[in-house]
């Protein structure tokens, strides 16, 4: 039988893992339309239910407080938004971006409080220096441009504000390399097959084999802007969460008004 990247190349089809730019952006988009529906399903399968749990870990670094603002980039189905409310309180602001609009009807039934907006992370519809904290929770592997959407998370974040982002990576140690990666391909590919997603699962194995490494990764977050840089590995370093803050004090930025008025969405927007 015949890989997805085997009958993709015959039949003339680029790989969704093999695109660029505005084709991949489009391709991802595409993809993720169609597994909306079970998304939640095979994040809990695939991380064992430990996702959340890693979540919890990721935000304990944004050192958020009750009534801050803190927007999730590439939210998905939304499951890093009841973590950040926790974090915020009722008072706080919690805005979620994504490019998929099924994503984001689901994200809906997350947290009844957060804002919802259809957007992309190379061109995020916020006003610069206006939140205190930016959350990407198994995003960034799926963006055409990964320093563009660096430089827009430096650029909305206030003085003083953490960025965290929380994705699968490549295992440093050379015996959990070659125990985990052929494993993760094949319950990936599997679970993939088993939810009727073969293609999507496959491009997501593929993807974490071409995602930038952890040094590539804090490189570009320095040529972001970005201080107080470090990452800190998960299950065996099959996960890992980067970090980032924004100087305190930029000169010459004052923080504006937190969304600019032509992008206020709310939930009822999907």
């Amino acid at each position: 039988m015949q890989s997805p990247v085997e009958t993709n190349k015959m039949n003339g089809v680029q790989p969704i893992w093999e695109t660029h730019g505005e084709e991949k952006r489009a391709a991802v988009q595409q993809m993720f339309s169609e597994i909306a529906p079970v998304y939640d399903l095979a994040n809990s399968v695939m991380s064992f239910r430990q996702h959340r749990k890693w979540r919890d870990v990721a935000a304990s670094m944004l050192k958020l407080e009750s009534g801050d603002t803190v927007a999730d980039i590439c939210c998905g189905t939304g499951d890093f938004l009841p973590v950040l409310r926790r974090k915020v309180g009722p008072t706080g602001t919690v805005v979620a971006l994504d490019f998929c609009a099924p994503m984001l009807a689901i994200s809906r039934e997350k947290d009844s409080l957060t804002s919802l907006c259809l957007a992309d992370a190379c061109q995020i519809p916020l006003a610069s220096n206006s939140v205190n904290a930016v959350t990407v929770g198994w995003g960034l592997r799926n963006v055409p441009d990964i320093d563009q959407a660096h430089r827009e998370i430096f650029r909305v974040l206030k003085p003083g504000g953490h960025f965290v982002s929380i994705d699968c990576a490549e295992p440093n140690r050379s015996a959990v390399h070659f125990i985990s990666v052929p494993f993760r391909s094949f319950f990936v590919r599997l679970s993939g097959k088993f939810l009727g997603m073969k293609t999507a699962y496959t491009y997501l194995d593929e993807s974490i084999r071409r995602f930038k490494s952890r040094s590539e990764l804090c490189e570009s977050m320095k040529i972001a802007g970005f201080t107080e840089i470090f990452y800190r590995d998960l299950m065996m370093g099959n996960i890992c969460i980067h970090h980032g803050q924004k100087p305190p004090r930029v000169h010459g930025n004052e923080a504006p008004d937190f969304l600019t008025p032509e992008n206020t969405f709310t939930n009822e927007s999907f």
